[in-house]
């Protein structure tokens, strides 16, 4: 039985890493459980290099569809012509998709199209905002994904609400918990950590790069101050993704303590949350890792598709208005934060319970 693994983005490969590494101690058991890792190019990282793979302990792809950037239509058409040429001549008898990213979605149409069936991990989150492409990226996968697995009991309830079976939705965890547990000693100081004498408990981590934060030069310069104010000098690790730096070069006043970094490797990354005193950003996954290192995490949107991260966890969501994060940051410096509590299942486990039921559903299927 030959699987297909989706990746579209270096997240998505931290995602499928644990899912892998269950695979194989299956297959080494007599399990008949092939896979195919599939690299979309959706993103192209200078940073996934081969050392990136070999440290992570993810395997290099098997097939890379090299699509590259475009727009959200140029992306889906390119994945799909290529991921369905590739089924065409090599058919799988699953195709496995993570996340949310535009991958996931053109993957899963694609196979489904080929009579393939199709499982998805992380399914039924949601933002309930649709002007972010994720968002409409999960809503049309899990309309036609067979087998769905989630993060928490709270997604299960999305797809259910939806009218999907209560047989076909499995609650196994978190995989992108499963990477960071599995690396949790391995974290690295990066360089920035001598050269600027960062202290633990002593910087702030932020990463920003949603459009409502930063595609206007305006919102995304009071946003900053606001930072810079909030922190009250303490220094600002600001590793910078692309989609930021394109307006940060528009700027001249960056407030003092604000340090710009390279985007990081994971480990070094990692290493910066854990040691941080608390994480500014915009990013939904990372507020799962600072909720599971007890890191406090303020999320500068007005939604999220994680609230196990704020109703268990550390993580409080603060909005897009620059003047709400100055409250909060001042309840954080007074010791106020909550210390939040790691959701069930995030235990380091989940890679092995989806290779378990994948394992019996495919057999069902099959016989």
């Amino acid at each position: 039985m030959l699987i297909d693994i989706i990746a579209g983005a270096r997240p998505n490969f931290m995602k499928v890493a644990p899912i892998i590494r269950a695979l194989k101690t299956r297959r080494k058991a007599g399990a008949d459980l092939q896979y195919r890792l599939v690299h979309t190019g959706q993103h192209y990282d200078v940073s996934m290099s081969g050392t990136f793979f070999e440290q992570l302990g993810i395997p290099e792809p098997d097939v890379n569809l090299e699509v590259g950037s475009g727009t959200q239509a140029e992306l889906t058409a390119g994945i799909m012509t290529r991921y369905e040429k590739l089924l065409l001549e090599t058919p799988s008898s699953l195709c496995l998709v993570v996340g949310d990213v535009t991958s996931t979605m053109a993957c899963a149409i694609t196979a489904q199209k080929l009579l393939i069936p199709v499982a998805h991990v992380e399914a039924g989150i949601r933002s309930g905002d649709w002007s972010m492409p994720e968002e409409i990226n999960r809503m049309v996968t899990d309309s036609i994904t067979n087998w769905f697995f989630t993060t928490s009991e709270w997604a299960g309830g999305n797809l259910v609400k939806a009218g999907i079976e209560d047989e076909r939705i499995f609650f196994v965890g978190n995989t992108m918990i499963d990477s960071l547990l599995a690396n949790l000693d391995r974290f690295t100081a990066p360089d920035i950590w001598e050269e600027h004498g960062l202290q633990q408990g002593e910087y702030f981590v932020v990463t920003l790069h949603r459009p409502a934060n930063v595609d206007s030069s305006g919102q995304f310069a009071e946003m900053l101050k606001a930072i810079g104010r909030g922190t009250r000098g303490l220094p600002v690790v600001f590793p910078v993704h692309p989609r930021t730096a394109k307006t940060l070069r528009d700027m001249i006043d960056l407030p003092d303590n604000v340090i710009l970094a390279e985007p990081q490797p994971y480990l070094q990354f990692n290493y910066l949350v854990k040691n941080a005193k608390a994480v500014i950003t915009d990013s939904g996954g990372i507020t799962e890792e600072t909720t599971v290192m007890g890191v406090p995490c303020l999320t500068l949107r007005n939604s999220t598709e994680r609230p196990e991260t704020i109703e268990q966890g550390t993580n409080e969501l603060i909005g897009t208005d620059p003047a709400a994060l100055e409250p909060a940051l001042n309840k954080l410096f007074a010791g106020e934060w909550k210390k939040g509590g790691v959701p069930p299942l995030w235990d380091g486990k989940t890679g092995e319970r989806i290779v378990a039921t994948l394992e019996k559903l495919l057999l069902q299927s099959r016989g």
